[in-house]
């Protein structure tokens, strides 16, 4: 039945579009984060000069403006399924000449993203990661917890050490831990990186798609 045909319209763009939206959001938690954790205050990771640009007035700036066009344009691209869904809702059973419109979004949005999955792919490699970080004086209590559960090793209940910990930081006699105890799967001391290389591995040889699986195949660095 032609009717039936018509039905569909739409629907298959629509599911394309929540695939797009899909990715869009992974590449703009990453370029978020990027952009968080390449700043001063945090330098977590640099970036190469060639991915960064100056400022006009302050000679000491590098600005992520890579990955903040990739955050614009994959908000742009999140909001793609809803852009769909307002061209075929409120129409009749039967073709519309509003389905013509639906190219206008989704032709463009598919370019877009081929080229932010190749952008992606350029920038991994160049990621340079401040392995020294954790001396850095203002994460002096990021290992709070770690001391209290070594005074919980020795016997001494959570609730005394916890106190004791606390004291020693408001004194600021604190000294974290000079080595990490971590045994649990996820943890600092067993990141099961061999695990987690060999899951992704599976997944880019899975993957139907070219840049996802060159991308994927990127993580596998150490």
């Amino acid at each position: 039945n032609p009717i039936n045909a018509q039905y569909g319209r739409g629907k298959s763009e629509m599911i394309m579009a929540q695939g797009i939206a899909c990715i869009s959001l992974s590449i703009n938690k990453f370029a978020t984060d990027m952009i968080l954790y390449t700043n001063e205050n945090y330098r977590f990771l640099s970036l190469p000069p060639e991915l960064t640009t100056g400022s006009s007035i302050m000679p000491h700036k590098k600005n992520p403006d890579v990955y903040e066009l990739i955050r614009a344009y994959t908000n742009s691209l999140i909001n793609l399924p809803g852009q769909i869904s307002l061209i075929i809702s409120n129409l009749t059973t039967g073709y519309h000449r509003d389905f013509q419109l639906l190219k206008e979004y989704l032709f463009p949005a598919i370019n877009k993203m081929e080229e932010l999955l190749d952008i992606v792919e350029y920038t991994l490699p160049r990621l340079k990661i401040n392995k020294n970080i954790i001396d850095d004086q203002k994460y002096e209590y990021l290992l709070t917890v770690d001391a209290v559960n070594e005074l919980v090793k020795e016997g001494i209940p959570f609730r005394d050490a916890y106190r004791q910990v606390g004291q020693k930081i408001e004194n600021g006699h604190f000294e974290k831990p000079a080595e990490l105890q971590h045994s649990h799967e996820g943890s600092l001391g067993n990141l099961k990186i061999e695990q987690i290389r060999v899951q992704v591995k599976t997944l880019a040889q899975n993957n139907p798609y070219r840049k996802i699986q060159n991308i994927l195949s990127r993580l596998l660095v150490d």
